[in-house]
């Protein structure tokens, strides 16, 4: 892929090579004049054509992933300790001449090949399709018009725009604007946001923690400065609970196996039979113990889970979550958009010195943008009588909304010329800016809680003329309804085991107004009296949070002090998120959501994002989690019992009977066929539970043990009705105890 470092190298003669990283340096520092030149674009970005051009020229934004030889993958199944068991048993079976054993065994062998490869190859298509689902978009000036295309179609020359949330796309130049501050602690480890001015760089993979501001890609792809892009969705490398139970019983099985086989050996040696055939028999036996399907019964059960989890709008982005989904017993839930409908409705306003209600709207629609979507400002715009009045009047500087802040701010001019500035936000914010807040204080406190008590949130709106004091005007009241179904929702949640707790930050009348109307119960607790959330809280703070159904006027490092303090109490919880201050908390979390709408940065903490709004999908998500951990529960059992099953009956009839009930051919057709039709477990009719899922050992060994001894118990049965009843040779023995 080339650079524009490179380009530049193609289009100069005697450019040397070796200066590639010196231009790339150059690009990243010299003036943007120069930059603009030299990448032959302009604030105006690109045209569609000259994009798609560049495209072909530079090649995709993205790390080209290390593909795999699809024949090497195969080959794969035949190496490895398994494998090489089963092939010895192929080569002493031509030593011994025994041909129809040789063919057989290479038959299942080759067979057991194929069918894993499929899987794996199919889980593998599930998890690209999902994170294709998943692909980060950017929004891009082309033709001098805003659109959305996937990041992976940047190219150097565009004009980006980034704003509060989004994940840096590609190594960019800041155009004019205010300063923004990044987090780039993914790449540098440093752990406070960095502020950047305009000219200066910002790198692929840090993350818009303040501000918003358009700027210039100037390298893509392999070729961004830290050669990386952030990646949202992460590997399924790490180890789940139950995949570490699952390598100890197949540890333990393993360990049982060699016992028994050598001891299945050293009689046999002493009985003087045949050292070809014993070997033989013996590695076909310890092949038969093993669990050689187990790595791709993991892999498939969790693809398809995932799969049937997408189908239901929740996307996984780290396969080992679907487990911790199933086990999770406290859900905290975002109130706006998960809760509530999301959709604002403007009332009759409050205003103050008998301000008509049309100034304190008009006022708060000049601080407020239709471009970014947010529904507070859509609800705002909405109340205006007239759009049209907006037209005379120009926006010179806006500053959009952050959590820290929690205030939009707005540089106006007027058709007749005079400049003053608007601002909306939470009440109290827009109080403490305001030079008549004493004036007015009591009376607005007592118009929000008047609306609070109906369920309303209010908006604050000030203004301030020339270089003057900001004077408050006045209240919008916004209601937003909850879901229809969220109520139910939330009883159904319970009844399976789950309580949800309700996380806002709105004012503490309005959560218990809310959470009265969903049925959660009227113990919501105000997070502003967490004090210090760095500090270790009272035993008494600790069994409130425990104890509470909702928590009201939440800021982001609240979520993380609440998941923690539960966590410690011994509960698995899952959060959820949508803003890039939330992704501490969802990355603590043991299953961090992200909610529909949510920010880049949130999408890349969590381990769920949903695709559609509302609790439902959360539930029907744990629901189908359940089945998986059941499915795979289901695994674990059926295959210990197996094991002990053929383990025990070969060893006691081999040294009880002298009799080999079943022939190396039986036994790895036994062992492979049983593996294959065991990946149908992935599919599995299965009924979920109404309680988390945990990982019982207990039970799972104890449920195998008893299965395992009643399998010999009847094999032997059928040993006796088969040589004392009905008196058949020991071939005819062995076909019908197979």
């Amino acid at each position: 892929m080339n650079t524009p470092a490179a380009t530049s190298q193609a289009r100069t003669p005697g450019l040397n090579p070796g200066s590639h990283s010196e231009e790339k340096d150059n690009l990243k520092s010299m003036p943007l004049q120069e930059l603009q030149k030299k990448l032959e674009s302009s604030t105006d970005g690109l045209s569609q054509a000259e994009a798609q051009k560049r495209l072909v020229q530079y090649g995709p934004n993205e790390l080209a992933e290390k593909k795999t030889n699809a024949l090497l993958n195969f080959l794969g199944y035949f190496w490895g300790p398994i494998p090489w068991m089963i092939e010895a048993a192929v080569v002493l079976s031509a030593v011994d001449r025994h041909w129809p054993d040789f063919f057989i065994i290479l038959t299942l062998l080759v067979a057991n090949a194929v069918v894993g490869f499929w899987e794996e190859h199919q889980a593998g298509n599930a998890i690209a399709a999902l994170k294709a689902k998943l692909a980060v978009k950017a929004q891009v000036k082309r033709d001098g018009k805003w659109i959305s295309p996937a990041a992976r179609e940047l190219v150097p020359g565009d004009v980006i725009h980034l704003r509060l949330g989004d994940i840096v796309p590609a190594d960019a130049r800041l155009l004019q604007g205010d300063p923004i501050e990044v987090d780039q602690s993914a790449l540098t480890g440093e752990s406070l946001p960095a502020t950047r001015n305009s000219g200066e760089a910002v790198f692929s993979g840090s993350i818009v923690r303040q501000g918003e501001i358009d700027a210039m890609v100037y390298a893509t792809g392999a070729n961004t400065y830290f050669g990386k892009t952030a990646q949202l969705v992460q590997g399924a490398q790490s180890t789940s609970h139950f995949q570490r139970a699952v390598l100890k019983i197949g540890n333990y099985l393993i360990i049982l196996a060699v016992a028994l086989v050598t001891v299945i050996i050293a009689v046999a040696l002493f009985r003087g039979d045949p050292i070809l055939t014993t070997l033989q028999f013996a590695l076909v036996l310890t092949v038969a113990a093993i669990p050689v399907a187990m790595p791709t019964v993991l892999s498939v059960t969790m693809a398809v889970g995932a799969r049937l989890l997408a189908r239901k709008e929740a996307i996984v982005t780290r396969l080992a979550a679907i487990e911790e989904l199933a086990g999770v017993d406290i859900l905290c839930s975002d109130k706006t958009g998960t809760l509530t409908q999301n959709k604002l409705t403007l009332g009759e306003p409050f205003s103050v010195n008998n301000l008509p209600a049309e100034q304190v709207i008009f006022n708060a629609a000049l601080a407020s943008r239709t471009d970014n979507k947010d529904t507070i400002d859509l609800a705002v715009l909405g109340g205006l009588k007239d759009a049209q009045v907006l037209k005379d009047f120009q926006i010179e500087h806006f500053q959009p909304f952050d959590p820290v802040h929690k205030r939009t701010e707005a540089s106006v001019r007027g058709a007749d010329g005079k400049a003053f500035k608007v601002t909306k936000g939470a009440p109290q914010v827009i109080l403490e800016l305001s030079a008549n807040a004493n004036d007015v204080i009591s009376a607005v406190d007592k118009a929000v809680n008047k609306f609070a008590a109906r369920g309303f949130r209010s908006l604050g709106v000030a203004r301030s003329d020339g270089d003057g004091a900001w004077q408050f005007l006045g209240v919008l009241p916004l209601f937003d309804p909850p879901r229809e179904q969220a109520a139910s929702t939330i009883a159904t949640a319970r009844q399976m085991g789950v309580n949800v707790k309700m996380v806002t930050g709105d004012a503490l009348a309005i959560a218990r107004e809310t959470a009265g109307k969903l049925g959660l119960g009227a113990n919501i607790l105000d997070a502003s009296g967490f004090g210090d959330t760095r500090q270790h809280e009272s035993g008494q703070l600790v069994e409130s949070i425990e104890r509470a159904d909702g928590f009201a006027q939440v800021f982001p490092e609240h979520k993380f002090h609440i998941v923690d303090v539960l966590q410690q109490r011994g509960h698995i919880v899952g959060m959820t998120g949508d803003g890039v201050n939330d992704a501490p908390a969802l990355k603590k979390a043991d299953c961090g959501i992200a909610v529909s709408g949510a920010t880049d940065a949130a999408r890349a903490a969590a381990d769920i994002v949903l695709m559609t709004p509302g609790l439902s999908v959360i539930v029907e998500a744990i629901k189908e989690s359940r089945k998986i951990f059941q499915r795979m529960n289901s695994y674990a059992i059926y295959r210990i019992a197996e094991t002990l099953r053929v383990l025990l009956f070969m060893t006691l009839a081999i040294l009880i009977f002298n009799f080999y009930p079943l022939t190396a051919v039986m036994i790895v057709m036994l062992a492979l066929l049983n593996d294959g039709a065991i990946l149908s477990i992935a599919y599995d009719n299965v009924h979920y539970k109404d309680r988390p899922e945990t990982w019982n050992m207990r039970m799972v060994l104890g449920v195998a043990t008893v299965l395992g001894v009643l399998g010999p118990v009847a094999a032997f049965g059928l040993f006796y009705l088969g040589e004392r009843v009905y008196h058949l040779d020991r071939d005819q023995i062995q076909t019908l105890i197979t």
